[in-house]
């Protein structure tokens, strides 16, 4: 059984430049520059890191072409290092795997698979995971234990469930997704019409769906809501992080980032390649264009129409120093009031202060 790369395997599958003395070294995994230890690859992506080379045990590293000077060690040059990490990551992921043999596909025994569902070839289905009828699981999936999924879903090849997912009904998963423990894919958006005859909420039955693109990952415990009428749409290659809400009859676009404890209300649209940072809040019934940046912890109560850096809130401060700011804040209005009737006078000529009227050379 396979526990090892050679740097010159790694170089080809990689497709960067190698620069080292043999390419028969052995490489059993990655590990950080400060950490790695003779058999790992470590990496540099950032210059300033550079000084951690002189202490570095690894048995190579990944490195910028123009930085390659700075340490002996055998190189594999890329000019994205970090992109060049993560496609190296992948293939140490796929060795451990075939290490565990996860890929030996499978249908446990205690598995409830319905005989109407449709199962493709080399699919594993964990213990106590349930198929209803109708559902569709393409080639090479694999079910991990508990996972449910409802009538007429459909998961595509090659797609990655850990254990305890939930897809409702209808719902479908684009090819290669990974989906983490926790996720909820389908369950009913949050819509009620508030009845005042009755004095009592009445739910609006959420009769969409949920369409997930092909490489979308999608962290623990995160859930998406069916749409009301038109479907939830998650494009292709988005990355979304654990403990995120996506709410009902939202549209995110392709390649979009959102990060851990972010939530969009009904009806958000999001467009391409956008980043929403950590607990960001946006409210329902709002665009947002391609190529935009939501910083940590932001607001976004308004539209977005030009690619760029958003943000709002307030930084951290000293808690005494906070307090006096926001009571300053809560007299804002006050003050602009007071300097516009300012300004006013100053254009009218006269004094604030006395009334008075003066002339250029500031003579009464």
């Amino acid at each position: 059984m396979k526990v090892s790369f050679t740097l010159g395997e790694l170089s080809e599958r990689l497709d960067v430049p190698l620069r080292a003395p043999s390419p028969d070294v052995e490489i059993n995994g990655l590990a950080t520059l400060e950490s790695a230890r003779e058999g790992q690859l470590a990496f540099v992506s950032n210059p300033k890191y550079i000084r951690q080379l002189a202490g570095c045990n690894a048995s190579a590293v990944i490195i910028h072409p123009d930085l390659a000077e700075a340490t002996e060690l055998p190189c594999l040059l890329s000019t994205s290092p970090y992109v060049t990490f993560a496609r190296a990551s992948q293939l140490f992921a796929e060795l451990r795997d075939s290490q565990r043999q996860l890929g030996v596909p499978h249908v446990h025994q205690t598995a409830v698979v319905s005989l109407d569902a449709v199962v493709g070839t080399q699919v594993t289905i964990g213990p106590h995971a349930v198929v209803e009828a109708g559902a569709i699981i393409g080639d090479g999936c694999r079910i991990g234990a508990g996972c449910y999924i409802g009538s007429g879903v459909h998961v595509g090849s090659d797609s990655v469930l850990y254990p305890n997912v939930t897809l409702y009904h209808d719902v479908k998963i684009g090819e290669r997704a990974i989906l983490h423990s926790g996720v909820v894919i389908g369950a009913d958006g949050f819509g009620f019409a508030f009845d005042k005859a009755t004095m009592r909420s009445v739910k609006i039955a959420q009769l969409g769906a949920v369409r997930i693109g092909d490489d979308v990952e999608i962290g623990a415990s995160s859930t998406v809501d069916r749409g009301a009428l038109d479907d939830t749409v998650i494009g292709n290659g988005v990355k979304i992080d654990n403990q995120v809400q996506i709410g009902h009859n939202c549209v995110v676009g392709d390649h979009t980032v959102i990060c851990g404890c972010s939530a969009l209300a009904g009806s958000t649209r999001i467009g391409r390649y956008c980043v929403i940072g950590g607990g960001v809040g946006i409210t329902g019934h709002l665009s947002i264009v391609d190529g935009v940046t939501v910083s940590a912890m932001s607001m976004v109560s308004q539209s977005i129409e030009r690619p760029g850096v958003y943000s709002s809130g307030t930084l951290l401060q000293e808690s005494t120093q906070w307090k006096r700011n926001v009571v300053s804040l809560g007299k804002l209005s006050e003050l602009t009031r007071t300097v516009r009737n300012i300004e006013r006078r100053l254009q009218q000529g006269s004094s604030p202060e006395s009334g008075k009227t003066y002339d250029e050379r500031g003579r009464d």
